[in-house]
């Protein structure tokens, strides 16, 4: 309950203050109120009202590591293992387990786990998690553990008696795709938190009044459906992000602070003119643009005379508002656009078919960008493929850990891996094969993948990482494919495809990969994607 209290009167306060200054985002702006109002073409929303979304929101936790090999440790803090005691036997009620020896085990870790909850973010909705060795213990290294479970609070409010924000857990990332000298103490668990709660949009009237926020509410819900806003007070309003939005919030809230309060035909054609000229000439042409698909179907007449512009910003800005105002002749200049190799547009026109547009469409496109000579926009066509579950992707989970996805037909060969969002390898153009001839090692000298002159098969070595004495030995064909699962494939877990892997980690894997192709053991590019981005106050 304290949440919510304290929620409650940071509100009473916010709205206090707005109706005593009025607040507008860093500039002066005047303050209406319904005496004010007189139905003029400029009133917009915005001008009644500032629009608060839930800004990114810390969320931090305590848990256990696992699958370690040694390189954890006993210690933990009297007060975290008494948290970590009782969460786990929560969680593990029906097991017979011995918390304490689990939580001492040289092969778990206590970590600090950290995240970033999105702004304005939605209900299950996923994000990275980063997690760190407790400073003062003597683990040395994340690699290959799998984070068991952690509930995630207001970083500033971890172990009070409150309700988690998130939740998190699974297998943790650690860099090896740069230098060897890489901190294994620290990790990420790729796409590993979830959002428990929904975060709504709110409207605060600088100026309370209950008919204002009324006809507020009546208008956001004409522009874009029926229950996206309700009044909850004479100076609050709280807002639905349509289901067309959930990928565009940011452009959402910029929508309803753009839309006219009075929605009245005598106005429409000077206001429709007046942000024409804004798109057509002036410097911030993004708040004309807003403003004519806040403003409707009816800005479509003069936004297609500016599908022929000599200047090809305009030509996308214009094309983007009709086609998400469902007018298909701005779909078909930015395909034009998206196709274009020397377009300028290119990545911007691309980023709106994939959000908007028909799925059969979209994927349809995607296909035909795989060949690109571009790897960046084949790597956007790969993952928004990925999003539709297109068949030109096959996919397959390896380990439990990390998807092993092949597309064929995509132009020069690469290997992408993934640092964000979710684990996984891509191989574009596959199937992709290494040449004979190589001897490739791990930093450790505990895997090797050899494949001698002429020979047709690889062999491929791991030796246990606490037992150097014992080794395992598998055979696999060139096909990266195949050896990326043999090498990461449960030891212990013969499938139907095939006999028992080597488990080697998703992080180890990544390097191997890296290290093959400069080596030339693979003739193909290499992308390892974007690392999570860095918490506040914290390194990368």
């Amino acid at each position: 309950m304290k949440i919510y209290i304290r929620r409650a009167f940071w509100c009473v306060v916010l709205l206090s203050l707005l109706a005593a200054f009025g607040c507008t985002g860093g500039k002066t702006a005047k303050s209406k109120s319904a005496a004010d109002s007189n139905g003029g073409i400029e009133d917009t929303i915005g001008m009644y009202a500032e629009i608060f979304a839930s800004d990114a929101i810390p969320v931090s936790g305590y848990a256990l590591v696992g699958g370690l090999n040694g390189t954890g440790s006993s210690e933990c803090p009297e007060q975290i293992r008494t948290y970590l005691q009782k969460y786990i036997l929560q969680r593990l009620s029906d097991a017979r387990i011995n918390v304490n020896e689990l939580i001492s085990s040289p092969d778990t870790a206590v970590v600090l786990v950290e995240g970033m909850i999105p702004p304005a973010a939605s209900k299950n909705q996923k994000f990275d998690i980063r997690v760190t060795a407790l400073s003062g213990t003597q683990t040395t290294s994340l690699e290959g553990g799998w984070l068991y479970g952690a509930d995630l609070f207001e970083s500033h409010q971890v172990g009070q008696s409150i309700k988690p924000l998130a939740s998190a857990e699974g297998p943790v990332f650690t860099d090896s795709t740069g230098s060897d000298s890489q901190n294994h103490r620290a990790g990420y668990v790729l796409g590993g938190g979830t959002v428990i709660e929904e975060y709504r949009v709110n409207l605060a009237l600088r100026l309370p009044d209950y008919r204002i926020a009324s006809h507020i509410r009546n208008r956001i819900n004409e522009r874009f459906g029926f229950e996206t806003a309700v009044a909850l007070a004479p100076g609050s309003i709280e807002v639905r992000v349509p289901t067309k939005y959930l990928e565009t919030k940011r452009r959402f809230i910029q929508l309803v602070r753009a839309t006219y309060l009075v929605n009245s035909p005598e106005f429409a054609e000077k206001r429709i003119m007046a942000n024409i000229e804004k798109l057509a000439d002036s410097k911030d042409k993004y708040a004309g643009e807003i403003a004519l698909e806040a403003m409707g179907n009816a800005a479509l007449p003069k936004l297609a005379a500016l599908l022929n512009s000599s200047d090809p910003e305009v030509r996308l800005r214009a094309a983007r508002c009709m086609f998400n105002l469902g007018d298909q002749r701005g779909r078909d200049v930015l395909w034009g656009i998206a196709t274009d190799k020397n377009a300028s547009g290119r990545m911007e026109a691309i980023d709106t078919l994939v959000i908007t547009a028909a799925e059969q469409d979209t994927a349809s496109m995607l296909r035909s960008l795989l060949r690109d000579d571009d790897l960046a926009v084949r790597l956007i066509a790969y993952e928004n493929l990925v999003r539709l579950k297109d068949a030109a992707v096959s996919r397959r989970l390896i380990a439990g850990s990390f998807y092993l996805d092949q597309i064929t037909q995509a132009g020069k060969p690469a290997i992408l891996i993934s640092r964000r969002d979710q684990p996984r390898v891509a191989l574009l153009g596959a199937p992709i094969y290494c040449r004979s001839d190589i001897f490739i090692e791990t930093p450790d000298k505990t895997i090797t993948i050899n494949v001698p002159a002429g020979e047709k098969y690889a062999t491929i070595i791991r030796k246990h990482p606490r037992r150097p004495d014992t080794i395992i030995q598998l055979k696999s064909s060139l096909d990266i494919a195949d050896i990326i699962d043999k090498l990461c494939r449960e030891p212990l877990t013969p499938t139907a495809q095939g006999g028992p892997g080597l488990g080697v980690p998703y992080s180890t894997l990544a390097g191997l990969l890296n290290k093959m192709i400069e080596s030339g053991a693979i003739q193909a590019e290499f992308y390892a994607g974007p690392l999570p981005k860095a918490l506040p106050g914290r390194p990368q």
